[in-house]
């Protein structure tokens, strides 16, 4: 089983029509993918109404293709007003494409993302401070550990925080192309690479991803 609650696809930089990619994760052995493409108030409508039509599709295949959004670049300022618009307009999960130190993302993106319990998960967030990690354990917003290259470097970072809080950890591939897709195992050692011990690495591939199906569901 692995489910992956970060992908893109040519709705944004991606590289398949959702209902590609989740032909491509059902092979690969997923339960359950959410299509979160690069989201601004300028096209959200777009992103929410196109991915549900094959989210719906999926279905025939048994996999639950949860349609949210991956706010990025937005204005700090800004933030909480785009989420709660994804929110209004559908979308089940929301991502915040965190302060990665290899993209030029706004300083106060990450603290933003984690006081807002309408976020539920904070993608690659680079450097974030425990402090910033206290507020996403507070506010149950789930701090990513990603296997896509460009943004994994800070992922050791992030789990030594995390664990020393108590924080919850998702591992996601953040896709853009069908390459970008891993199975449960390889899912497990990303996590193991990040530094967390088994039975934390399990929690991350497997029990947290279950319970946000559950949170999503019971919305």
């Amino acid at each position: 089983m692995r489910i992956d609650l970060h992908c893109h696809t040519l709705l944004s930089d991606g590289e398949l029509l959702p209902i590609e990619l989740a032909r491509r994760a059902v092979v690969k052995g997923h339960t359950a993918i959410a299509i979160t493409d690069h989201a601004s108030l300028s096209n959200l409508d777009r992103l929410i109404n196109e991915a549900r039509i094959d989210a719906e599709l999926a279905r025939e295949w048994n996999i639950e293709v949860l349609v949210g959004v991956e706010i990025t670049h937005v204005p700090v300022r800004r933030i909480y007003q785009v989420a709660a618009e994804a929110r209004r307009k559908g979308a089940q999960i929301i991502v915040i494409h965190g302060e990665t130190i290899n993209e030029p993302v706004e300083k106060g993106t990450n603290l933003v993302a984690v006081s807002n319990p309408d976020v539920d998960i904070l993608a690659h967030p680079g450097f974030i401070t425990m402090e910033e990690v206290e507020l996403a354990k507070k506010n149950d917003v789930v701090l990513e550990i990603t296997s896509r290259r460009s943004h994994s470097s800070t992922n050791g970072h992030v789990a030594k925080l995390a664990l020393q809080a108590g924080a919850k950890m998702v591992v996601n591939t953040d896709a853009h192309a069908p390459s970008d897709l891993i199975d449960y195992e390889t899912a497990i050692n990303v996590a193991l690479a990040a530094g967390l011990p088994r039975g934390d690495a399990v929690k991350a591939v497997k029990d947290t991803p279950l319970q946000m199906l559950k949170k999503v569901k019971g919305r």
